[in-house]
């Protein structure tokens, strides 16, 4: 997914290439170590969908961004990186990006220190643009924090429902992504009612790249993915479409018995077919659909028309290419 080809605001795809050169500036200590661990994951590339939120909140594509608009949308990419230098050491992960996760190559210690620090540097930056951007982000790494306990307090546990689900994703995914648009409407000085449109597109929009994801994670190719399918289901975390499979009365009960422990790849793909054979993957089509309408009605309130438009094709692209089930 190439975000710019849908956006369609060049001024922001060149602000972009700007924000890259920002970002790994932002968190060099002077220290050649501490330096090569904490630009890491930065120089393995990514999306940067927050710093792109973030950026076409406050332009909308019509101006160049300020300083203060580039460097929100690092504050925002500064937290969602040290996130991921955690996860990977809760989940041991070996991979991150297509290169070694920060834990495997420098060990646990010295990868929670550093994503300390990208969460230091973080709010740094917040406080130096004002206290209603510090206020944000520190509420949104206590969402963040809720979300993942929210997360491994449910793992394996067939009982998971869907307001756990919906708690989870909401802090891990979501609140960064609504603040990511908040933080731009907020740099670039926008009337409050745009800062809370922008806001309810960028949650709507992080619930659905999340729904998409867990749709993917079932019915995608190991190709595709870059791991194995299903394997949400053998680390224990039950996505909605597997709690709907979950819910249903024919192969719930045969689900059930499969989970709520760790899986070896023969029971993982036996989980992920029964999980497709069920509604699973079309109710969380229509549980994505709802969150699509709700960012529209958001979106009318949104006076730019240039922002209006590159944000629906944005959010609008996620749900393109879904398997029909």
């Amino acid at each position: 997914m190439n975000p710019h080809e849908y956006l369609q605001l060049p001024l922001v795809e060149a602000d972009l290439v700007l924000l890259e050169e920002k970002l790994a500036q932002s968190v060099l200590f002077g220290d050649p170590y501490l330096d090569q661990v904490t630009t890491h994951l930065i120089y393995a590339g990514g999306k940067r969908l927050r710093p792109l939120l973030a950026v076409a909140s406050a332009t909308g594509g019509e101006r160049s961004a300020t300083n203060d608009d580039l460097m929100g949308g690092i504050a925002l990419e500064l937290m969602h990186l040290a996130s991921l230098y955690h996860d990977d050491v809760m989940d041991e992960a070996l991979v991150r990006r297509n290169v070694d996760s920060v834990n495997a190559r420098y060990g646990n210690l010295i990868a929670i220190v550093a994503g300390d620090y990208l969460m230091a540097r973080s709010a740094a930056i917040a406080a130096d643009l004002g206290t209603q951007v510090a206020s944000l982000l520190a509420h949104t790494l206590a969402s963040l924090t809720r979300g993942q306990v929210s997360e491994v307090r449910t793992a394996f546990s067939t009982d998971r429902t869907e307001a756990d689900y919906y708690e989870a994703i909401e802090g891990k995914t979501a609140s960064l992504m609504a603040s990511s648009c908040r933080v731009g409407a907020i740099t670039a000085r926008r009337s409050q009612d745009e800062i809370e449109a922008l806001t309810t597109f960028g949650r709507c929009f992080g619930m659905i790249y999340q729904l998409r994801d867990d749709i993917m994670d079932m019915t995608a190719t190991e190709g595709q993915l870059g791991k194995p399918a299903g394997q949400d289901l053998q680390e224990g975390i039950y996505n909605l479409p597997a709690l709907f499979a979950l819910a249903d009365p024919e192969r719930g009960p045969e689900l059930k018995a499969l989970l709520g422990k760790s899986l070896d790849d023969s029971e993982r793909e036996q989980a992920r077919n029964l999980v497709v054979s069920t509604q699973g993957i079309k109710k969380t089509i229509e549980a994505a659909e709802q969150f699509l309408e709700e960012a529209e009605v958001a979106l009318s309130k949104i006076s730019d028309e240039r922002l209006r438009v590159g944000f629906s094709a944005l959010i609008g692209s996620l749900l393109q290419d879904l398997p029909a089930y």
